[in-house]
Order: C-alpha cells, then sequence, then structure tokens
C-alpha cells in the first residue's frame, strides 16, 4: 500500500481489451494471403508488443527479416480500419476509475501505442475526458521501457514522478516505471507477454484484478 497523487495507466491490456481487434487484424492478414487464421489465445499474449510481435506470431518474422515491414505496414493499415470494432474498457476497470475520480485522484494513460491510434480509441471510448494525460508512443523520442515517457506525464500532471504510481501489463512497464521513480504495479488481467513470469518483474505489487488497485492505494 502507499498513497498517491496520481495513478498512471499502460492502455492495451490494463484499461482496454484490445486483443479481439489487434489479432483480428493480424488474422485478416493470414487469410488474405490464403492462411488459417491462428487461435485468439495464441495471438493474445503477443498484443503488448504491438505491431512488431503481432507479426511475429502471425508469420514468424521479425524485424530486419525480408517481408517483415510490408507486413507491418499491412498490419497497421487493417488495424486502422478496425480500432473500435470489438475494443472495450475492460470491464472491472471501470468500476475502479470511478472510485479514483470519486476520490479525488488523477488519473492518466501512458502507452507506446502511436498517437494516431491511441488518440482515437481513448476518445471513442469516451476515456479522453476523463484523463489528465496521455502520452502515447510518439509523444517523446523514447518510448518504454526508456523513463521519459513517464516523465511527460508526471511533468503534465505538475507532478513529481515518486507521486506518481504506474500500473502496467507487460514487464517494460516496471522497467520504465522504476526507472522513473515511481512506484510500479503489475496488472494480472492484461496480457503479459511471453517472457518472465509476472512474478519476476520487480512491481511493488501484482495487482490480480482491477479492484486490487483500490485496495493497495486504501480506496476501498
Amino acid at each position: 500500500m502507499a498513497r498517491a497523487a496520481a495513478v498512471l495507466f499502460d492502455l492495451d491490456g490494463t484499461l482496454v481489451d484490445s486483443a479481439p481487434d489487434l489479432a483480428g487484424a493480424a488474422n485478416d492478414l493470414r487469410v488474405a494471403r490464403g492462411l488459417e487464421p491462428l487461435p485468439y489465445e495464441r495471438l493474445r499474449p503477443m498484443v503488448g508488443t504491438g505491431a512488431r510481435g503481432m507479426v511475429g506470431a502471425a508469420f514468424g518474422l521479425a524485424p530486419g527479416d525480408e517481408g517483415f515491414e510490408p507486413l507491418r505496414d499491412a498490419f497497421l493499415a487493417r488495424y486502422a480500419e478496425r480500432l473500435l470494432q470489438t475494443t472495450r474498457v475492460f470491464a472491472a476497470v471501470e468500476p475502479m476509475l470511478v472510485s479514483l475520480e470519486s476520490a479525488g485522484l488523477r488519473w492518466g494513460i501512458v502507452t507506446n501505442k502511436a498517437m494516431r491510434y491511441a488518440e482515437p480509441v481513448v476518445r471513442g471510448l469516451a476515456l479522453d475526458v476523463r484523463a489528465a494525460a496521455l502520452i502515447a508512443g510518439d509523444t517523446t523520442p523514447f518510448s518504454k521501457p526508456h523513463p521519459e515517457p513517464l516523465f511527460e506525464a508526471a511533468r503534465r500532471l505538475a507532478l513529481a514522478p515518486g507521486d506518481c504510481v504506474y500500473v502496467g501489463d507487460d514487464h517494460r512497464d516496471i522497467v520504465a516505471g522504476r526507472a522513473a521513480g515511481m512506484r510500479t504495479l503489475a496488472a494480472a488481467w492484461g496480457y503479459l507477454g511471453r517472457g518472465e513470469p509476472i512474478d519476476a518483474w520487480g512491481a511493488d505489487a501484482v495487482l490480480e484484478n482491477p479492484a486490487a488497485l483500490l485496495n493497495w492505494l486504501e480506496l476501498a
């Protein structure tokens, strides 16, 4: 438990469930190329790694491989067409946000998603009028795990980084938060990736569900 002046969240896999649209875009590409769609469960863990991870999971290609860049561009174009087809705020996240707001605690978003995708999603889910800040992957010259996006969020909130808590569902979220001097919380309901297990990330706490944040902040 720790008091905080503001809570910052990762977007995909922490605040919103965008995996169906991202996985759908990857499978659209596979079908267009005469391949069978992959099971959703195989693609979901890689959502947090963005286009690189989705192309890797769907086609077995990595940056630098022949054919990777055209597939990445095609994936992003397809995803842009279906940003909000099935993407929703996690059901258990909404009451948690309401509780933060009722307690007068500001919250913001720090994501590696480029602003051209992040802003329409945040606006389309009516989070733009509630979030005190939206920092995207291209807002600063750096993206997570570099701490600069989190420093920028703290600046926009006129807070010291140490007065903020960062919540995310990927190891790099915890790395970035710790480097920024923020307390870090790992969101176990998120996508988590295929790297180290969540308990090995070094977060201050692992939250099994969004309501656990309220308990950690002593708001419940």
